[in-house]
């Protein structure tokens, strides 16, 4: 089991199921060790096990949006790589409360392509 431990390890949390899971079956065949979460709180409980490298985590979901659960899951992991994607409006607010708190992010909107969110994991 070595050679998963070289692969960068990616958490991609959706309330929408099928986005989380096809992101993570397409960063796994892209060399990346890659889990879906389902919900904020969920992300949570798999990060402090899963200890990835990045996450990247749709903004507006029901639970705990995916602002918070970031800035969360930075406090754990304070090296991880964090990218937010979402299609709401809403989102422009919450990353605004970030910033005043001291937080910021990267976004892209969504859908987003593979090959730019490939581009962004890696660069």
């Amino acid at each position: 089991m070595p050679e998963t431990q070289l692969k960068p390890k990616v958490l991609v949390v959706d309330d929408e199921r099928v986005i989380a899971d096809t992101l993570a079956v397409i960063l796994n065949q892209s060399g990346f060790q890659a889990k879906a979460a389902y919900s904020g709180e969920e992300a949570l409980d798999i990060a402090s096990t899963f200890e990835p490298d990045m996450l990247i985590t749709d903004v507006i979901m029901a639970d705990l949006n995916g602002i918070d659960a970031a800035i969360r899951i930075r406090a754990l992991l304070p090296r991880i790589k964090i990218l937010l994607f979402s299609g709401q409006a809403a989102t422009a607010d919450l990353l605004e409360k970030a910033r005043g708190r001291g937080y910021e992010f990267e976004i892209l909107a969504k859908p987003v392509h593979p090959q730019d969110l490939l581009n962004k994991l890696r660069g």
